[in-house]
């Protein structure tokens, strides 16, 4: 079963004179029932038009200050649109950033982006790498010069838009329409969770050891030797993300605030946004600052147990002693992780490349 989400097509007086009355397409979104309904800005309504020209922008290398790079130089498909491999991303002008590029998939349903949170919309983010001075550092207005020189972008615009007028905020729209599309929910945890298929026993305990609370059982505080990870990466609505910022113990001094270098307060120092686990396998190195290059180093990360620190969240309670999994378990959360690998995803041809406008 799936929710259709249709957006209303745009609808104008008709021409007196008899022309054209310029309408968009509305586009329907599919994605499993489980998953909870996505939210649409009302000033940004899903069309075939506008998703067309974001695709088109998305990989358009114009958006940079060279024209050499692209959104997808460092989101690539086959790597669930991240910058596989690579610890921190190489802008235009040979400089890294100190953050690791996150995966791209199903952020309709997120609330912040960015590894500190700093935008609240897509819309809001994808302005800011074109300027950014480490990645494609261009300014708005000279990309807009390069687009509406194109007649092809001045003709996409317009049928996303009905103005061949072209500016940040339209392209912004257009894009985030298109990343809307990115919906990931063919994995095999997916299918098993339709009744397609049947999971092998390991990577069911793997499932199970996700949704149990930590620690022993003999210390009468609900503990059940499990993996403690559904608080903030739960099964629930398909996303394996809570959408919050948190900090997971990673260090006890931060050389990087995160959401506490956005706000300046103490209690954000350390804080960083939770990644949805989908794709987990295809997206590696791991965490904000891409410390960890295997899946193997993030589950013994959570199973010593991490640093303490004041803004340590009260879900990464076993600081001391940590989960004391075993190699058994720890391989069975491993399988689980693999089982939400989505390759149906990563090589939809709806996402890929289209070419020249």
């Amino acid at each position: 079963m799936t929710f259709l989400v249709v957006c209303q097509p745009d609808k104008k007086e008709p021409d007196v004179s008899g022309d054209p009355v310029f309408q968009t397409t509305p586009y329907a979104l599919q994605y499993p029932s489980y998953f909870p309904p996505m939210p649409i800005p009302s000033d940004n309504p899903m069309t075939v038009e506008g998703v067309k020209l974001g695709r088109f922008l998305f990989y358009e290398e114009r958006l940079s200050g060279n024209n050499t790079q692209s959104c997808a130089s460092c989101h690539a498909p086959q790597f669930a649109f991240s910058d596989h491999g690579n610890q921190f991303s190489v802008g235009i002008d040979g400089l890294s950033g100190n953050r690791n590029s996150m995966a791209l998939q199903n952020l309709g349903w997120e609330q912040r982006f960015f590894w500190d949170g700093r935008a609240l919309s897509l819309e809001e983010q994808i302005l800011q790498p074109v300027e950014n001075t480490i990645e494609m550092h261009d300014t708005w207005p000279n990309v807009v010069g390069k687009l509406q020189a194109d007649q092809a972008y001045v003709d996409l615009f317009y049928d996303a838009f009905g103005s061949t007028t072209i500016d940040k905020y339209k392209a912004a729209k257009a894009i985030a329409q298109f990343l809307r599309t990115m919906i990931s929910s063919n994995s095999r945890f997916d299918q098993f969770m339709q009744g397609q298929i049947t999971l092998t026993d390991e990577e069911q305990l793997g499932i199970l050891l996700t949704q149990q609370e930590g620690g022993n059982p003999a210390l009468g505080l609900g503990g059940q030797w499990g993996g403690d990870c559904f608080h903030c990466h739960p099964h629930g609505g398909g996303l394996f993300t809570d959408g919050i910022m948190r900090n997971n113990g990673l260090d006890s001094v931060f050389t990087d605030p995160g959401l506490g270098g956005v706000t300046g307060q103490p209690q954000d120092m350390g804080v960083f946004k939770v990644p949805s686990l989908r794709n987990v396998a295809l997206s590696a190195p791991y965490m904000h600052d891409g410390r960890f290059a295997t899946l193997q180093e993030v589950i013994e990360h959570y199973n010593s147990g991490g640093h303490p620190s004041p803004t340590i969240s009260p879900f990464m309670k076993f600081t001391q002693g940590g989960l004391q999994l075993t190699p058994e378990k720890k391989a069975q959360l491993l399988a689980f992780l693999n089982t939400l690998t989505d390759m149906d995803y990563v090589n939809n041809p709806e996402y890929q490349d289209p070419g020249t406008p």
